[in-house]
């Protein structure tokens, strides 16, 4: 088999192994065409690459000042592409699986305060022409800080999950897992409110001949829901309206505040964990600073030596 076979290959065994999203998939593919058109500029492929020959490409994107968290992807890229070849017998050997990876930059993932977060639901209840337009993003909004989804998560839930009035939330993350994320009496309000809307109007348009629609934030568009750029869209503007810096709020910003309010607010890590749907609790041992903060304030408050005389 050539090896210009080998990625499509790959990507087939992690979409069907793994149930890979689209977007990891398509993250993948950029990064191991990057090392691909590198390997042909210096007469190499994936079947005649060596241990040096990796090095010297990790070399290569050090040098164009790609982040370490970049490089360390395209690593890891290789190395999973390497090890199907080898278990496939596509190659004998994996020249990736000694190389060390360069780590990853350890920074504070950027996050709001409680404040911040209540301007921004206010302004999402507030924005849109239409009373739907409110009603949706105001549970938008509450659903993304209520259970700190992922942005993909959140446009593409079913409305099957949202009926009968759920304290429990299914959702399902990445690679095809399920977690139940319990909903705040406010989300479950929003979700209410913005259901009876949603279900008028799709009994509207069953009536014209279309179908009924199966999710919980439809749209006309080809994928059938509220796209995620669209949604990263609306967000800039509800922090424009709420007066909160739009170059610091994201959809991910929101689980990001999801995660640090439940910390500072005493919740146990390995929740935070299965809330958020970390297969690891190493990714979300980030959050820690907050509790290291927090305990900081303990002792300064409550220690008799750290009391001024």
């Amino acid at each position: 088999m050539t090896p210009s076979r080998w990625v499509p290959l790959f990507l087939e065994a992690l979409a069907a192994e793994r149930g890979a999203a689209a977007n990891t998939l398509a993250a993948y593919d950029r990064d191991l065409a990057h090392a691909r058109d590198w390997l042909h500029d210096n007469s190499k492929d994936f079947d005649t690459a060596t241990e040096d020959t990796i090095e010297a490409y990790l070399v290569h994107c050090d040098r164009q000042g790609l982040s370490r968290a970049t490089r360390a992807r395209r690593l890891s890229s290789l190395k999973q592409l390497f090890r199907f070849a080898f278990e496939e017998g596509l190659r004998t050997d994996n020249p990736a699986l000694q190389i060390a990876g360069p780590g990853r930059d350890k920074r504070l993932p950027k996050t709001l305060s409680v404040e911040e977060v209540d301007r921004l639901l206010n302004a999402a209840e507030a924005h849109g022409r239409t009373e739907s337009d409110r009603t949706r993003n105001a549970c938008l909004m509450q659903l993304l800080y209520a259970t700190g989804m992922r942005v993909t998560e959140l446009v593409s839930l079913p409305v099957s999950a949202a009926r009968g009035d759920p304290r429990m939330l299914l959702i399902r993350g990445k690679g095809g897992k399920e977690r139940m994320v319990p909903l705040s009496p406010p989300a479950r309000e929003a979700l209410s409110l913005w259901l009876q809307i949603r279900d008028a109007q799709d009994d509207t348009a069953h009536t014209e001949g279309k179908p009924h629609s199966p999710q919980l934030f439809p749209s006309r568009g080809k994928a059938g829901h509220l796209t995620r750029h669209a949604f990263y869209m609306l967000i800039k503007e509800f922090a424009v309206e709420a007066g909160v810096s739009p170059d610091k709020v994201t959809p991910h910003t929101l689980r990001h505040a999801f995660a640090t309010h439940l910390l500072a607010n005493g919740a146990d890590l390995r929740a935070i964990q299965t809330l958020l749907g970390h297969a690891d609790v190493a990714t979300t041992e980030i959050y820690t600073h907050v509790l290291e903060e927090r305990l900081r304030d303990l002792v300064l408050e409550h220690h008799p030596l750290a009391k001024d005389p």
